[in-house]
């Protein structure tokens, strides 16, 4: 039997929510700055990193908040795993973003752009997922399209590598995309662990 939960419950999946909508508009932000001109990056990225922080502050909130409260509405590893992995997504988008600014790369590889189109998409699904914990139901279309979206990720990793290997690119430009490339598979790997783990917990709670 589900015991009721209280408002004060309700503020871990608040917070859920809140850093997923960060995660939203940073996809946002590391699209623009694959498409931006050298100076405009900079700029972008600075947005990012302020994106990112502000996800690191409800992520601490979170933890606080933990520490506080005496029954959960989730086991507390549980909760903790849900911001963490957030967090993560998060994190490896700023580092994506930071990397392309550092870099200094130039024309990013056709390929990028179908890794950020998926990694759109997770944050999308993600945001709109949050909210469901509550109640941990509607969540199976969440976690089954995310599998299938990082299935494409991983197709375009591997055809944007193999055909940056191919490009004819000096060897330091390659490094330098590579590590770009290899960070934003990183972030579409974090989505897929979030998931799988929103789908344990939903199976543990049923």
């Amino acid at each position: 039997m589900r015991f009721s939960r209280s408002n004060d419950d309700n503020i871990f999946f608040t917070l859920f929510t809140k850093q997923a909508t960060f995660m939203v508009s940073a996809a946002e932000l590391l699209a623009k700055i694959s498409a931006a001109t050298p100076e405009r990056r900079v700029e972008l990225r600075d947005e990012l990193h302020r994106l990112e922080q502000s996800c690191d502050e409800v992520t601490h909130e979170i933890a606080e908040r933990l520490n506080q409260t005496f029954v959960t509405p989730l086991d507390r590893d549980d909760i903790t795993y849900i911001s963490s992995r957030l967090d993560d997504c998060m994190d490896y988008m700023d580092e994506a973003g930071d990397l392309i600014v550092l870099y200094k790369v130039g024309v990013l590889p056709p390929g990028v752009a179908e890794q950020l189109n998926v990694i759109q998409r997770c944050c999308d699904l993600t945001a709109q997922a949050m909210p469901h914990l509550k109640t941990l139901g509607g969540l199976r279309d969440y976690w089954v399209e995310i599998n299938r979206l990082e299935n494409d990720g991983d197709q375009a990793y591997r055809k944007t590598i193999s055909a940056l290997f191919e490009s004819g690119h000096d060897a330091l430009e390659v490094i330098k995309l590579k590590d770009v490339i290899e960070v934003l598979e990183k972030a579409i790997d974090s989505f897929e662990a979030l998931a799988n783990g929103v789908e344990t917990i939903a199976i543990k709670e049923s």
